[in-house]
């Protein structure tokens, strides 16, 4: 598999603990450590494809390293790790252009699966996060009117992970008209142009769609 991985955790069991799972699924942990600014230099440093993070960490929180990362334009792609479930922590996140977020009573059973599914360049948010993010899940998106028909079924699609071209196969369209439908959402949607941010709403809304 060789993806490269950085991991940081200020706990050394957790650290070791993914570590070792991780290893053992065939990724390749070019580098760890147990505080922020450590973790920033490494991924500076090495631009493993992949950065696992603990939030709460000393001299830079694993928000703070995302937050840098976005800045800065680096390649790498962040995962945060987090016992946080509060909507602000997680709206924080998702602006600092994170694609992973899972909580740590979960990080074992969701991290392979998370890994993979960035890698393909889709954010994954652990499912036991949705029903504490009480006015994206309970309260209906008031743009969704704005959607016609046929963004409405690629949009439903797009919650359930697929790609451009999976669309364009189910409906028989070019890549490029469903980009263009893409477009169109984000703009309707007013979101934000980052590549996640459509895929990000239609998992949050899926109940809705």
């Amino acid at each position: 598999m060789n993806t490269t991985i950085v991991i940081a955790d200020d706990h050394p069991l957790m650290l070791r603990g993914l570590t070792d799972f991780l290893t053992s699924k065939g990724f390749n942990i070019i580098g760890s450590a147990q505080d922020g600014n450590t973790a920033y230099n490494l991924i500076v440093k090495l631009e493993p494809e992949i950065a696992v993070l603990d939030i709460r960490m000393p001299h830079k929180t694993g928000l703070e390293i995302a937050q840098a990362c976005k800045k800065h334009k680096l390649p790498t792609k962040v995962i945060l790790i987090t016992f946080d479930k509060e909507e602000e922590v997680y709206d924080q996140a998702i602006d600092a252009g994170v694609f992973g977020y899972i909580l740590k009573e979960f990080a074992v059973e969701e991290i392979e699966t998370c890994i993979k599914q960035v890698l393909t360049g889709k954010p994954y948010f652990s499912k036991e996060i949705a029903p504490n993010l009480k006015h994206n899940t309970i309260v209906k998106p008031k743009n969704l009117e704005l959607l016609t028909k046929s963004e409405l079924k690629i949009v439903r699609l797009i919650s359930e992970n697929k790609t451009s071209q999976d669309i364009a196969n189910e409906f028989s369209i070019s890549i490029r008209t469903v980009d263009k439908h893409r477009s169109n959402m984000v703009a309707k949607l007013n979101l934000d142009k980052k590549p996640t941010s459509l895929a990000i709403w239609a998992n949050i809304n899926k109940a809705f769609l």
